[in-house]
């Protein structure tokens, strides 16, 4: 019996070590295959590109209130600076709210990177959207240069009529900034710059009856 809950066991960590392999190549290699693998399979509640429409907004300082907090994460070999501009913030399930992560290159040369995210608890995801910002893309940083990164999100009205997450009165978006080594200059070249993209986002996002393009496709069972 022992032999056999022992085999189980390495089992199941040889399958998370896979899964965990594939993750981590899908991540560094093929941000479309990353988010193809995480649709399919749910993997880390990973929010996915699909067009919302937040259509009543005059109605959300009525609704009730969730906790999200921001965190952030550099991968080894990355040394940027990267956190939240703001820990966390309260907002009326319905209405979009704009936040700002900071991101430095503490180096001496241009550097690309990619980041991927993830919305917790896993079940919350389906109803977290957001406008798609810095993810999945090549994104570059030349020597010592800053960028203060906008997000616009909210969370759908759908979330309090689904039994599933009434329970959730806490929700966490978590960021993780990968260095691309492999990357050559014509990579270089063509990464968008983080800076400046994001200051011309920025800018676009303030102009009065802007339209933010939300996007989620976590399916929701």
């Amino acid at each position: 019996m022992e032999d056999k809950k022992a085999q189980n066991h390495k089992i199941v960590l040889a399958v998370i070590v896979v899964l965990l392999g594939i993750m981590t190549t899908l991540v560094a290699y093929s941000p479309t295959l990353y988010r193809v693998f995480c649709a399919v399979t749910g993997f880390g509640g990973t929010v996915n590109r699909s067009v919302a429409i937040n259509d009543n907004p005059s109605e959300d300082k009525n609704m009730p209130v969730v906790d999200v907090y921001f965190d952030s994460n550099v991968a080894p070999g990355l040394d940027w600076e990267f956190k939240p501009e703001q820990r966390s913030v309260k907002v009326h399930i319905g209405e979009p709210k704009k936040v700002y992560y900071y991101a430095k290159n503490n180096t001496d040369h241009t550097i690309v990177a990619r980041a991927l995210y993830n919305v917790t608890p896993y079940k919350a995801a389906p109803y977290f959207f957001k406008i798609q910002c810095f993810c999945f893309t090549e994104e570059k940083l030349g020597p010592g240069e800053e960028a203060h990164m906008p997000l616009v999100f909210y969370v759908d009205k759908q979330f309090l009529k689904d039994a599933g997450v009434q329970d959730v009165t806490r929700i966490t978006l978590s960021y993780t900034f990968v260095k691309q080594d492999d990357a050559s200059a014509e990579d270089v070249k063509s990464a968008r710059d983080l800076g400046q993209g994001s200051k011309k986002l920025d800018k676009s996002l303030s102009k009065t009856g802007a339209d933010a393009d939300f996007a989620n496709d976590v399916r929701r069972m």
